[in-house]
């Protein structure tokens, strides 16, 4: 199984949702599976994970992960050659290294990264990042291209981001 975490924040609280899904070329999630919780902290610029991470760790405590399951972030999970880590990568080691994490980031990071990989979808111009921990970032890269969906962001990750805004 695959899942997919966002979260969008509120005034007063955060809404993370996780779409689940069979495979990476699914039309519909299997599941959907959502939580609001008080947001943690306050935004940081550089240290976004701090106010994320509870979040995704909170609703993951609601899913049973079994080996195989992949995890797929709004963000980054390597930042830079140097091994700076974001979301993902923290994400990656609270689950001690027993899952996947993917990072797909709609935005770019200036630092170079040798493990951080453009995709082009649909006609669009513009990238989506993708960096990954526990797989190689080449074999996700043709994954997410193939997602099912005709534009820039694949048709689930996009659904997922309309659901944490309501």
């Amino acid at each position: 199984m695959i899942y997919a975490f966002d979260t969008y924040y509120f005034d007063d609280y955060a809404n993370t949702i996780c779409i689940a899904f069979e495979d990476w070329i699914s039309e519909v999630e299997t599941e959907i599976f959502s939580e609001k919780i008080p947001i943690a902290s306050d935004y940081e610029s550089g240290v976004f994970y701090k106010r994320e991470l509870p979040c995704i760790v909170s609703l993951l405590n609601k899913i049973t992960l079994k080996q195989g399951d992949i995890i797929i972030v709004d963000g980054y999970v390597t930042l830079d050659n140097d091994c700076k880590i974001g979301l993902g990568g923290y994400l990656y080691e609270v689950l001690e290294g027993k899952f996947p994490v993917i990072g797909v980031a709609k935005n770019g990071f200036n630092a170079p990264d040798f493990q951080r990989r453009e995709i082009y979808r649909g006609e669009s111009k513009t990238p989506l990042f993708v960096t990954a921990k526990g797989v190689d970032v080449d074999e996700i890269k043709p994954k997410i291209e193939q997602m099912h969906g005709d534009f820039r962001i694949p048709a689930l990750l996009k659904k997922l981001d309309q659901l944490t805004r309501v």
